[in-house]
């Protein structure tokens, strides 16, 4: 049993000004979520002073300095998290345990996948961090508080040292939005993209698949700090699922609207999006695109093959008969587009850890297409470049079996000088080219815009 202390603070912080003072500590992680919803909103996380770090690569795992090869990196971590328990009666979802992401490419561990594309920069598969300190912002009920592992003198002078810190928050640092003249490139051109969803519709025409994702890289020279960065895309794309993850060699940017995965308290949901209308210029040209969106036939069709997908996927982890659609077809307003999605859920079954549901169900559904593996290997030989983290999960696993992992869409990756982002959308048979090439200029405006 872990030893474990949490004190609320007398002051309420505002999690993103509360970050500012801890941005340029390694290591450090910021679980933001940064779009005010009741249901998807409720907490944001600040990790600091790691005590344990996982690092995968394929099959080979390094725990701070042991190194495991050959070895399933969801099994080890699963272990790890297995040794630590703590006792606590507190309705905060995340109190202790890990926090780091898993890239799309971890896949290839869970399935024998064919090995065509080109990674054009390497990051970890996968890192999780085992963080002595949380700082826990309740959004709702506007309360702070922070956390701490260890022996209970230890663990007093560790949140001490926090609330000293705290003595320098600043409310209202103004956030630099002047754009710069980068100039962008992609892996696929306009025209290069619409061949390769005429290649993914011919298999579709032939059977293979229903529905596939198809994703394209962009990248451009910036040399802007990293949070300078996270700052300008918080202020202009705000979303549920936001995180900013600052690793020694490169940071995790991200304003991710979609989550992948959730459990809590033995509730598992998962809600998918498909469908996407970019948000127009007046009210007029809003209220058009979302009218669109919600009469298109096309987009509810896709959504409702994921939404067969992951409920699926879910059964394998859930008790039987308790997964159930709770919600369909529903339109959410973010910065630059409108989504539609669902909303699944189910109980998990007990000898299922959340660890195990994230393996059994890994990548997500909306992000690969039905049949899940046919659709992952049409992927590996279209798309030309690993998508790394890009369509992976970021999220946490609490030592009490909570977890909550979003999809690593509109997200950047900053390594040295170089700034990186996917974008993509679901193809089917209905799918038009053109159009499919706009919507990922659509999605990509956000990100571009602070780049």
């Amino acid at each position: 049993m872990v030893d474990f202390k949490i004190k609320e603070l007398n002051t309420y912080y505002d999690p993103f000004y509360t970050y500012d003072l801890f941005k340029d500590s390694e290591d450090s992680i910021f679980l933001d979520s940064s779009k005010e919803d009741k249901l998807l909103s409720k907490y944001s996380f600040i990790g600091l002073n790691p005590y344990k770090k996982f690092i995968s690569k394929g099959r080979k795992v390094a725990i701070d300095n042991e190194e495991y090869n050959d070895v399933d990196p969801f099994e080890k971590l699963d272990e790890i998290i297995g040794n630590y328990k703590i006792s606590i009666n507190s309705n905060i979802p995340f109190v202790s345990g890990a926090i780091g992401y898993f890239s799309y490419d971890i896949g290839r561990v869970l399935e024998r996948l064919p090995d065509e594309s080109k990674e054009d920069f390497s990051i970890p598969d996968s890192i999780f961090i085992f963080f002595d300190n949380l700082i826990i912002f309740d959004l709702q009920n506007k309360k702070t508080y922070i956390t701490s592992v260890g022996q209970l003198e230890e663990a007093k002078n560790s949140i001490l040292n926090i609330e000293k810190c705290l003595e320098n928050y600043i409310e209202g640092l103004p956030v630099n939005l002047e754009k710069t003249n980068n100039e962008f490139f992609s892996n696929f051109d306009k025209e290069e993209y619409k061949k390769a969803i005429a290649s993914l519709k011919e298999y579709i025409r032939s059977g293979d698949v229903y529905i596939a994702n198809m994703t394209r890289r962009i990248w451009c020279n910036n040399n802007e700090k990293p949070y300078e960065i996270y700052r300008k895309l918080r202020n202009t794309n705000k979303a549920p699922f936001s995180a900013y993850m600052n690793f020694k060699d490169f940071q995790i940017i991200s304003s991710s609207p979609e989550r992948f995965l959730s459990i809590i308290d033995g509730k598992v949901q998962t809600r998918p999006i498909k469908g996407t209308r970019p948000r127009g210029k007046d009210y007029q040209e809003d209220e058009r695109n979302r009218n669109e969106l919600m009469a298109s036939e096309k987009d509810k069709s896709e959504l409702l093959m994921i939404v067969d997908l992951e409920r699926n996927d879910l059964s394998k982890v859930c008790k039987p008969k308790s997964v159930k659609v709770t919600e369909l077809f529903k339109l959410e307003e973010y910065e630059t587009v409108f989504h539609l999605v669902a909303t699944i859920e189910g109980r998990l079954r007990e000898n299922v850890s959340s660890v195990r549901c994230i393996r059994e169900c890994f990548p997500g559904g909306s992000i690969t297409g039905a049949p899940k593996i046919r659709a992952m290997e049409i992927i590996e030989e279209l798309e030309k470049l690993k998508r790394n983290i890009y369509t992976g999960s970021i999220g946490y696993f609490d030592l009490r079996g909570n977890s909550d992992f979003n999809i690593v869409i509109r997200t950047i990756i900053k390594k040295g000088n170089k700034a990186y982002l996917g974008v993509g959308g679901g193809i089917t048979w209905e799918s038009i080219e053109e159009e499919e090439w706009l919507e990922t200029i659509d999605k990509a405006k956000a990100l571009m815009e602070v780049l």
